[in-house]
């Protein structure tokens, strides 16, 4: 992995989201000659200015992905690009959309045609569970964003540049993410917002989710998506670990808590996948992740056809015990409200 990072330059898009800025902190280990991150959110490149401010080889750049020439500019002279920039949340996705072809569609077609005009080596997008059979908008934009990246290695012609997809579930603790909201609420007094207890999801720490995306990035040839193992659970359970441990940090018994069930919101599945199992039949397993070959060239991979579709409901989940010691390993639990 040091071979791969070691000394390049790197444009890390959607820099100041959750997996952009730990992907940063993860890529300076490795001493590359500089990381440009790119993004529209100038608070949080402040932010970020102050928390790395001890190294020299980071540049901050403003820019959207939808603009092609600030994003050409941007990529210019790159080795690497992790592609992290999305609209992910399901429900402004829903009702906005066109905004959402805008951003993770257009907006990839972008980084392609500037990293295939720069001769970048290689391009590592960040995908999500949402595209397994997409219902929704934000899934469908995603999934056409994992093609065009997969289409892009059987158009480039002489040019180097190997694409590739990184797909996982949900991050724990990242921004927008249910586990920082169930805690405030209780933290509050209640009530406990959720969906349906029986909705299961894929959940993932935000560090081991980036450690295999830079793996990822090692060894993509180009066109697969990486699929990353992840643990699920029962949003119930959470629920209640998380009612049990942060209700009496804030003076409250569990019992003085309320849980609503509020149902499914515009565009939501009660449960996930991680990979169809048309997929499961163009797919390897490795160490900590499955390898999907992409479908537009069925003779350039040999796989056995052995897997099954990879759902948040179908394994074992964590138990309440697991989920517990999982939370306070990550820190999780020791954020109050005003954190």
């Amino acid at each position: 992995m040091e071979e791969i990072y070691k000394g390049k330059r790197i444009l890390v898009t959607g820099g100041t989201g959750t997996i952009g800025s730990e992907l940063v902190r993860q890529l300076l280990q490795f001493q590359p000659e500089v990381i440009r991150l790119y993004s529209r959110d100038e608070s949080k490149q402040f932010e970020l200015q102050h928390e790395f401010r001890s190294h020299t080889n980071i540049r901050y750049l403003l820019g959207d992905i939808r603009d092609k020439e600030r994003l050409k500019r941007a990529m210019e002279g790159i080795d690497v690009v992790f592609h992290a920039a999305a609209l992910k949340h399901v429900p402004a996705c829903e009702y906005n959309p066109f905004e959402a072809v805008k951003t993770n569609v257009l907006g990839t077609q972008n980084i392609i045609e500037c990293a295939l005009d720069e001769e970048v080596e290689r391009v590592i997008a960040i995908s999500t569970d949402k595209v397994a059979n997409p219902t929704n908008t934000m899934g469908a934009t995603k999934l056409l964003a994992e093609k065009l990246m997969a289409a892009a290695n059987y158009y480039k012609g002489a040019r180097k540049t190997v694409f590739a997809c990184v797909r996982f579930g949900n991050v724990m603790g990242s921004r927008g993410s249910v586990i920082p909201l169930f805690i405030q609420q209780v933290a509050r007094g209640g009530p406990l917002t959720i969906t349906d207890p029986e909705m299961t999801r894929f959940m993932m720490s935000i560090p081991e989710a980036v450690a295999l995306v830079l793996k990822a990035g090692e060894i993509a040839r180009g066109g697969e998506t990486f699929i990353l193992k992840m643990p699920a659970l029962r949003l119930g359970d959470l629920a209640e670990v998380i009612i049990e441990e942060v209700a009496p940090k804030h003076n409250y018994t569990a019992r003085d808590i309320r849980i609503e069930v509020i149902g499914l919101r515009a565009g939501e599945k009660p449960h996930e996948e991680l990979m169809t199992a048309d997929e499961a039949t163009r797919a390897v397993e490795l160490p900590g992740m499955f390898v999907i070959y992409p479908s537009i060239d069925p003779a350039s991979y040999n796989t056995e056809g052995q897997y099954q579709a990879y759902r948040s409901d179908a394994g074992p989940l964590l138990t309440k015990t697991e989920i517990k010691e999982m939370l306070y390993r990550l820190g999780l639990l020791y954020k109050r409200a005003t954190d």
